[in-house]
């Protein structure tokens, strides 16, 4: 039976605007996200925590193309993030994220945001506890 709580597009992806735009390659992936009004802090930057939220969604799902066929859940169980420049808005940002290490039942993951112009604009690692599923 299906689970009708895993959606594809997940429902935080389709609030912040993010969209996979190549999962070809195992355990790596590339996201685009609209800088858009709605995501700004008061001084018209992107907030940081949209930033993070994009950086995991992209890493989490780096996780899984990395998994050869394996169905799990990929938690994410620590992140850090580091702001290098402001993202202002209207800008499309794009996340890659690199699975960098890791085995069966862990992911070690790394990510960079990158502007329009391709200047890092973020840099994230992370780890995440791969769960098998049914």
């Amino acid at each position: 039976m299906t689970n009708p709580r895993l959606r594809v597009p997940p429902n935080c992806d389709l609030t912040l605007g993010m969209t996979c735009i190549d999962k070809s390659v195992p355990g790596v992936t590339v996201w685009r996200m609209a800088a858009e009004e709605h995501l700004a802090n008061p001084v018209g930057m992107i907030q940081g925590g949209f930033l993070a939220a994009f950086a995991d969604s992209a890493m989490a799902t780096a996780t899984v193309t990395n998994l050869e066929g394996q169905r799990v859940y990929s938690t994410n169980t620590e992140l850090k993030i580091s702001y290098l420049r402001p993202a202002p808005v209207g800008s499309p940002l794009t996340c890659t994220a690199r699975v960098i290490g890791g085995g069966r039942r862990v992911a070690f993951v790394e990510a960079e945001i990158a502007d329009a112009t391709g200047r890092l604009i973020a840099k994230a690692s992370s780890t995440y506890l791969l769960t098998p599923r049914d």
